[in-house]
């Protein structure tokens, strides 16, 4: 975890729908053949109407007047086609899945682009909103697009099974050991990498469920996690994410008016290896958070840790969660008031030679243990033009001091190659596999 906040904007991938596509699949009744379920319910949301009786009886309760129209969220839309992949500058989501693949053995280069066409087509119609290219399960028939982005990528793996190893980027190289790791090989790397983000867990398990049955015989599950953040709309005003440990997670993240931004974030369009021009690395960590000891902590015990206020994200140095950090303002006993090895403080890009990163984490849990201890904690998820210039120097830095290091666990790890968006009539990495 690291002192950095999701985009305010969304990028330019990403499009609000004036009204959530029609679906074609069974169950829509067609044009001109009564109102159609999702009609029904947005009617109802929009004007304040209920169900009634019948309704009633359904589980349905009388939406209050004035109540924001049902497909509101439902029709917010992100565009599959574009200058970059979506899901890496796009506003965080309500729900995530990430799931890893490594192709069976005897698939190569063929059967791998293959597969990118598949996944790249029945992505572009998910994200639209439509139903899958075939054999769809009808699991998101009533929802509109629900902000679903599907975002794909390389592991290092990847090019040898492929023959295509002379066209591995040397930031693919695989991350060093640090300190603090306890990683599962089982639930790390793998060939391909895929996220999947939507404001409705419907839609996003549709996708998954999709790209899942699309591997066919081409590839087989490695690894697959779930996550979640705050619905949209469930604070009054926007506000940086809360992790599990109740803290304010990711204030200083890059932003996209940032002169710099897509200098941190983005392959440039003449950079090496081509097919990586406007692409990204993804560094992706299942970070366990120990919550049963954080618990016992103080709350000025918890603020010192982090170095920001649990209240309102603000540092300990003073001001609001924007504020600039004081690291030399010291208490009337001579201390630093933001604590030397504080999380905050360390994870500075001025304190790691302008290393940064944007992240777009999920938290996740995943039940108890027999002790009762949760597994929960951070799918921790950040993007960056190059990870030994943006991840691994912070992470480094954090494995030699961090308070946080006591209260959390890294027990899965990969690192992916995440290549441009698809032009149209593209499928994502095309380049890399017919170049």
């Amino acid at each position: 975890m690291t002192d950095q906040s999701t985009p305010e904007a969304t990028s330019s991938n990403s499009a609000r729908a004036a009204t959530a596509p029609a679906r074609t699949g069974s169950g829509e009744a067609g044009a001109g053949a009564g109102v159609s379920r999702r009609r029904l319910l947005g009617t109802a949301g929009a004007t304040g109407l209920v169900l009634g009786a019948a309704g009633a009886g359904l589980g349905y309760t009388a939406a209050p007047a004035g109540a924001t129209p049902l497909t509101a969220l439902g029709a917010d839309r992100a565009m599959f086609h574009g200058k970059h992949q979506p899901g890496i500058t796009d506003a965080l989501q309500a729900r995530g899945h990430l799931i890893a693949f490594d192709l069976v053995p005897g698939a190569g280069r063929r059967e791998a682009a293959a597969l990118l066409r598949r996944w790249s087509a029945t992505a572009e119609r998910l994200m639209a909103g439509e139903p899958a290219p075939h054999d769809d399960t009808d699991v998101a028939l009533d929802a509109g697009p629900s902000a679903l982005t599907v975002t794909f990528g390389f592991g290092h793996s990847f090019f040898d099974r492929t023959d295509l190893s002379r066209q591995r980027p040397g930031a693919l190289d695989p991350l060093p050991d640090f300190s603090s790791d306890r990683l599962d090989q089982a639930r790390s790397n793998g060939d391909l990498w895929v996220q999947i983000g939507a404001n409705d867990a419907l839609v996003a398990f549709h996708a998954l469920r999709a790209l899942q049955k699309d591997a066919g015989g081409a590839a087989r599950v490695r690894w697959q996690m779930n996550g979640f953040n705050r619905s949209p709309g469930a604070t009054a005003r926007p506000m940086t994410a809360r992790n599990l440990m109740g803290q304010i997670d990711g204030t200083r993240n890059p932003k996209p008016a940032d002169p710099d931004f897509d200098q941190r974030l983005f392959v440039p369009a003449n950079g090496d290896p081509a097919w990586m021009a406007n692409g990204s690395y993804v560094v992706v960590r299942r970070i366990r958070m120990l919550l049963d000891d954080w618990e016992k902590l103080s709350l000025t015990q918890q603020e010192d840790v982090i170095g920001r206020r649990k209240s309102d994200g603000a540092p300990l140095s003073g001001g609001s969660e924007t504020t600039a950090m004081d690291l030399e303002k010291t208490g009337k006993d001579g201390t630093y008031v933001v604590p030397v090895n504080a999380h905050a403080r360390i994870t500075r890009p001025d304190q790691n030679g302008g290393a940064a990163m944007l992240r777009r984490p999920f938290s996740y849990h995943d039940g108890f243990d027999t002790d009762g201890t949760p597994d929960a904690g951070l799918l921790f998820i950040c993007w960056q033009a190059d990870p030994l210039r943006g991840f691994v120097p912070v992470q480094r830095k954090l494995d030699r001091g961090d308070a946080l290091s006591a209260y959390v666990r890294h027990e899965a790890s990969g690192l992916f190659a995440v290549p441009g968006g698809a032009a149209k009539g593209e499928y994502v990495g095309q380049r890399l596999l017919e170049g």
